[in-house]
């Protein structure tokens, strides 16, 4: 019997929302500006596409491109942006913070688990910006995260398979490992095998531009990587 994997599908349109809960994807990153690697979508957005697919959505919550150790004034932006979805039916939040010299900032990450809850907090691919990738699981575990969105450090996920494998194993089922990064139909299955995988995010970037208009060619996409797996 094939293992059932969760595809999560990153989206910054109400019309890609759809068009991805069509073509079969399990759940929703919903963010804006996907070409600049995401960004917190508005809350108008947030609720058009609640109100139209039925499958969970998790939204990003980064208040601007770059770096992911944030001034004052910037946390406080993503606090409040956490509260403003307090209540409007999503499941999850994608969210993180670095120190300056580049480990997870555990206060900050741990403060935004809580305000969160009960929704459950992906940290998001500034885990791959770390200079030690154990550590860092060790301290966003600590921080009370559900799950890590990771390409293992690599440019693809698919680049990083034994990367991944080791995540997993010291992971021992504290927290999930999420996948991420230039996955598509044609490298998905090698990541989907690694032994304790439950769970793969893509956007599709690196097959489809985000800015394509078409799209019959996204639920193509998706629905190849549904067969793949």
């Amino acid at each position: 019997m094939r293992k059932q994997i969760l595809l999560e599908i990153a989206v910054a349109s109400l019309e890609r929302a759809i068009a991805a809960e069509r073509a079969g994807a399990h759940r929703l990153e919903l963010c804006s500006s996907l070409e600049l690697g995401g960004l917190t979508p508005s809350l108008e957005l947030l609720r058009q596409v609640r109100a139209a697919v039925k499958i969970p959505i998790h939204m990003l919550v980064r208040p601007r491109a770059g770096n992911f150790f944030y001034t004052a004034e910037e946390f406080a932006q993503m606090k409040s942006a956490i509260r403003r979805v307090q209540g409007e039916n999503i499941q999850g939040i994608v969210a993180g913070a670095l120190l300056p010299e580049g480990s997870i900032d555990i206060a900050r990450t741990g403060e935004l688990v809580a305000l969160a809850s009960p929704m459950s907090v992906t940290f998001h691919r500034a885990f791959d910006e770390t200079s030690d990738s154990s550590r860092a699981l060790e301290d966003v575990i600590g921080a009370g995260a559900s799950r890590v969105l990771t390409s293992g450090g690599m440019p693809s996920a698919a680049g990083a398979i034994e990367i991944l494998r080791k995540l997993i194993t010291q992971a021992a089922e504290r927290i999930t490992i999420l996948p991420g990064g230039g996955l598509h139909a044609g490298n998905i299955a090698a990541v989907a095998q690694i032994p304790g995988i439950r769970e793969l995010h893509t956007g599709l970037g690196t097959v489809l531009p985000y800015s394509d208009p078409h799209l019959a060619k996204f639920e193509s996409a998706i629905r190849k990587i549904l067969a793949a797996l």
